[in-house]
């Protein structure tokens, strides 16, 4: 790994992703992160609206001034094709992408206009390429171009669209094979991210070791952190006290979102959890200076 001295204390905002309090009411999930030490939320559109289109700017305004509240900031937004439903960036029908173009552009005026800073495009079920031949050297193609223009829309929004690497996907499963995407496009607005359960299951390196590598690179914009069985981190076998070692070692002052799946003992349980454990680990590598 890259030796870097210490920078004494981990400088990241810690955020929740707020599909795990899904069956709250906003306000209750932005109560309940702030009670918990978490900085922000980073907000999964479906739990606003089935169609980001439909939030208006009065909504807009009411869900900022409610996290404001609170203590709570709108970090970002990820999740981002989920809903409507029919969405794909490598779909060979034109109506189709045409019309998830025009929901990423929603998503990123949405993500501004709620404060945030980053996108996380994953939704592994909405970039799927075909088997082989012809159809998938085009379907590649299709997501290309949907991920250029998402990235210039990006840079004037002045927001990071972030490639999530997906272990359940068939394009983009790795960290190197998304800069590999990003090196191909050559554009701005866009960047790559971690997924801690992600890479444990796709990665053939240690996770600490690639995150390491691609932060030394300046591609990383974005990290979110869980358990390989999905759940919250720490529920799991691995421990990532090296990934929080790697953070502070590179002074990673931008957003570490938790992103548990199975949610034990249940929503809240498992952001009080993951939570706690966060901030044993910062503390072990160097403290944590929490960021507003």
């Amino acid at each position: 790994m890259t030796e870097m001295r210490s920078a004494g204390a981990l400088r990241f905002r810690l955020s929740l992703c707020n599909e795990v309090l899904r069956d709250r009411a906003f306000a209750e999930q932005c109560r309940i992160a702030a009670t918990l030490g978490y900085d922000g939320l980073e907000i999964a559109p479906f739990t606003l609206s089935d169609d980001p289109r439909r939030i208006s700017p009065a909504d807009v305004d009411r869900l900022r001034t409610t996290a404001a509240e609170h203590g709570i900031a709108i970090t970002g937004l990820h999740w981002l094709l989920v809903s409507p439903p029919g969405l794909s960036i490598t779909d060979a029908d034109p109506n189709v992408r045409r019309e998830t173009a025009a929901v990423i552009a929603a998503l990123i005026g949405l993500c501004r206009d709620l404060g945030g800073t980053v996108l996380v495009h994953g939704s592994p079920q909405q970039r799927v390429l075909p088997d082989a031949g012809s159809a998938r050297a085009a379907a590649r193609g299709f997501a290309l171009d949907q991920l250029a223009r998402a990235g210039d829309l990006a840079a004037g929004a002045g927001v990071t669209y972030c490639i999530e690497p997906l272990a359940e996907a068939n394009f983009v499963r790795t960290v190197d094979e998304a800069i590999e995407i990003l090196d191909e496009i050559d554009g701005t607005g866009l960047a790559t991210m971690l997924d801690t359960s992600a890479a444990g299951q796709a990665e053939s390196e240690p996770v600490a070791e690639v995150l390491d590598r691609a932060l030394a690179a300046g591609r990383i914009a974005h990290v979110q952190i869980n358990a390989v069985n999905r759940k919250a981190p720490g529920q799991g076998p691995e421990r990532l006290a090296e990934v929080f070692g790697v953070l502070d070692r590179h002074g990673y002052d931008r957003t570490v979102a938790v992103e548990p799946f199975i949610y034990e003992p249940d929503g809240l349980g498992s952001a009080a959890f993951a939570a706690g454990y966060v901030r044993g680990l910062s503390e072990l590598v160097g403290g944590w200076t929490q960021l507003k």
